[in-house]
């Protein structure tokens, strides 16, 4: 017993110890030693943006996609481009069996031949008919007859030119050639396929303009109310993911599409030239719209903007802990806040929750509200 006894004296004696030594740490712990753990920032002159993010894809502008087709019926003769070759405009790309239309041009140019011959000499006629009713050689009929025959030889020869020249120009439908500079995304006919032209032109092969490209993003509802035309606008594509592509806002549709119930309006984005890098068709882009900003600004880390029923404040290290300073904002970006009055370049403010215990020490300041420097 006397043993038992002892332990629980030693016990007793090793608890109070303890409790001293913890008791005596915590009274020598500095007041403002949670403010020092706390994260800060300091506020500095910096540009301030607003922004929209969305997901979006690559398409060819109006015009920089074209589909070509033959406005002629015939066999595909010859092929001069396949996928990937680049065209200028005006370059031949394929040529239709022409026989038939060469032998068409000549039969007409033919009959044109014989018209004007038979014009020139129902002129000479008119011009010895009138000399004839000069004389009174001939009757009023008998000369009206002569002018009914030169101006039926001369109407023949105007209908037979018509058919010339479009007998030209069906002859030159067998040539095709690219009505555009571009790279050939497609080729849909072969040589020795029959090409059968009716009111849709049926289509060889589609060119597409890589220098004219622009981007449609699909903004969400929740957030088109804040995009404008000729907002700045970048823009990222796997393909190069260290290189961020610079646009505007040129159009936004007016009707939404709706795929899985999600409501999303296509902004149309054009490209700005001079990236030298190359873009295709169906490319993914992960999309950032501009819609405020401001440049050269006071600014700090959004985290240290805080709101209570007194107003809008942010924290400053104080020498017995946190000090409430009062502050006014302006555009608040994506990680950055404009601060417009209530602090100074070169401040330090504090960043992230504040404790409890913190926060009931921290008094509410009197300093009066201070302007940038």
């Amino acid at each position: 017993m006397a043993k038992v006894a002892g332990w629980i004296v030693g016990a007793a004696v090793l608890v109070l110890g303890a409790a001293s030594f913890f008791g005596d740490s915590a009274a020598k712990r500095p007041a403002g030693a949670g403010v020092d753990q706390q994260p800060t920032a300091i506020v500095q002159v910096r540009d301030v943006e607003s922004s929209v993010l969305a997901t979006g894809v690559l398409r060819p502008e109006v015009g920089a996609e074209v589909r070509v087709g033959s406005r002629a019926s015939g066999v595909l003769a010859e092929l001069y481009v396949t996928v990937g070759d680049t065209v200028e405009r005006g370059d031949l790309l394929a040529v239709l069996d022409s026989t038939e239309f060469a032998a068409r041009r000549a039969e007409v140019a033919a009959e044109l031949e014989s018209a004007r011959v038979d014009l020139e000499f129902a002129g000479k006629d008119l011009v010895r008919a009138r000399e004839l009713i000069r004389d009174q050689a001939i009757t009023d009929a008998g000369f009206e007859g002569f002018e009914r025959a030169e101006a039926l030889a001369r109407a023949r020869v105007q209908r037979l030119e018509a058919s010339f020249a479009s007998a030209q120009i069906q002859l030159g439908y067998t040539r095709i050639t690219a009505p555009i500079a571009g790279v050939i995304a497609d080729v849909a006919t072969q040589v020795g396929e029959t090409v059968a032209a009716s009111f849709a032109a049926p289509t060889f092969l589609t060119i597409v303009d890589l220098d004219r490209l622009e981007v449609w993003a699909y903004v969400d509802e929740t957030d088109i109310g804040r995009v404008r035309v000729s907002q700045r606008a970048s823009f990222t594509v796997d393909t190069y993911p260290d290189h961020e592509f610079q646009g505007t806002v040129t159009a936004i549709r007016p009707k939404a599409e709706v795929v899985d119930n999600v409501v999303n309006y296509v902004t149309e984005i054009a490209i700005t030239r001079g990236h030298r890098r190359t873009l295709r068709p169906e490319m993914t882009a992960r999309v950032n719209i501009v819609t405020e900003g401001r440049r050269g600004v006071l600014a700090v880390p959004s985290s240290a903007v805080r709101r209570d029923r007194e107003g809008t404040f942010a924290l400053v290290p104080g020498p017995n802990g946190p000090v409430r300073r009062s502050i006014r904002t302006g555009v608040r970006g994506d990680d950055l806040t404009e601060v417009q009055d209530g602090l100074a370049a070169g401040d330090t403010v504090l960043l992230g929750p504040i404790g409890p215990a913190a926060r009931s020490e921290t008094p509410t300041s009197n300093t009066p509200m201070r302007g940038r420097r």
